[in-house]
């Protein structure tokens, strides 16, 4: 079977098990304070709707953004997404857990992290094209050959990024986003889950970094969008722009995780165990896979040299991918 048809193949069986509930983010927490997330399904029969930090958005089969649609504004905190009401109170410096429902195994892909300034009109009411961007935190590829999303995956579906130390006070909209790459070795075959926060910000910085538009964020045939995942990569290129703050913390799975205080988002609970600091370093590099402009990347071993590729042995991954998709 040639390469070209395998792909196909796989390809149209990635399409068929599209239909299946992939996720979303269920809650952020921040100094043991947990807010909840957005459930689009059943945010779309609320009446009224609940007053979240979390953006309303119209993504009720919890499907993705396609690379066609970069230019549009649901890239920017998904499909016909609307401010949030509410923000969720941090401190520069402080970590914040982000907790998805579910993430499938066969969406690998890295997990990215902005933030954007919505300025004196507040993030309630800024109109989200004029959201300027800039990367706090990026995870690609992983020790052992694993992706971002496994390790989110063996952590219970949890993330954690720290708000930058250097930045201004004020508000800001966190765009938290993963890319899956299981069909990105066709055109228009990456998928971006984007999903956004607002936050208020308490800090003694003065750093106002620059940003691009959501719409600019990336472009559909460059690297790290288009990627076969099939080929026995040793390196993913993270797409988008270069990470633009010191003082924030590399996208990493929770170490111990916290015990949140529900509430309406603003009440104290108890506080998250210590970390250490970020570790400012040198700015990152193309080779950076997981880095936050402060952090030093992972460090992994050399990969061996790859051995030849057969097309048999393709057409077999292919299909253990299809079974482990529709299981």
């Amino acid at each position: 079977m040639s390469s070209f048809t395998t792909k196909a193949i796989l390809a149209a069986l990635v399409a068929a098990a599209g239909v299946r509930a992939h996720g979303h983010v269920e809650s952020i927490t921040v100094g043991g304070t947990e807010y909840e997330g957005l459930n689009p399904g059943a945010a779309a029969n609320e009446n009224p709707r609940k007053e979240l930090a979390a953006w309303f958005a119209t993504n009720t089969d919890n499907g993705f953004v396609e690379p066609s649609a970069f230019g549009d504004a649901d890239i920017i905190c998904h499909r016909g997404a609307e401010n949030a009401v509410k923000s969720a109170k941090v401190k520069a410096g402080e970590k914040i857990t982000i907790k998805w429902d579910t993430w499938p195994e066969s969406h690998k892909g890295p997990v990215i992290d902005y933030l954007a300034s919505c300025g004196s009109d507040g993030c309630a009411k800024v109109d989200k094209t004029s959201l300027k961007f800039f990367k706090i935190a990026e995870a690609g590829m992983t020790s052992g050959g694993n992706f971002a999303s496994d390790d989110l995956i063996a952590a219970g579906n949890s993330w954690e990024v720290t708000v930058p130390t250097s930045i201004k006070a004020g508000n800001y909209v966190l765009r938290h986003e993963i890319i899956a790459l299981h069909a990105a070795g066709q055109e228009n075959g990456a998928q971006n889950y984007p999903q956004c926060f607002n936050l208020e910000v308490e800090s003694d910085g003065t750093a106002e970094p620059e940003g691009v538009a959501g719409t600019s964020l990336y472009t559909a045939d460059e690297e790290g969008i288009v990627f076969d995942l099939y080929n026995n990569p040793t390196s993913y290129p993270i797409p988008g722009p270069k990470l633009n703050i010191a003082g924030g913390s590399s996208g990493s799975t929770p170490s111990t995780p916290a015990t949140p205080t529900t509430g309406s988002g603003s009440g104290s609970g108890s506080a998250p165990a210590e970390t250490a600091a970020p570790v400012e370093s040198a700015p990152a590099s193309d080779n950076d896979n997981q880095n936050n402009g402060g952090a030093s990347p992972v460090q992994t071993e050399a990969p061996a040299a790859p051995q030849p590729t057969k097309t048999g042995c393709k057409a077999k991954k292919a299909r253990r991918h299809a079974r482990d998709m529709m299981n």
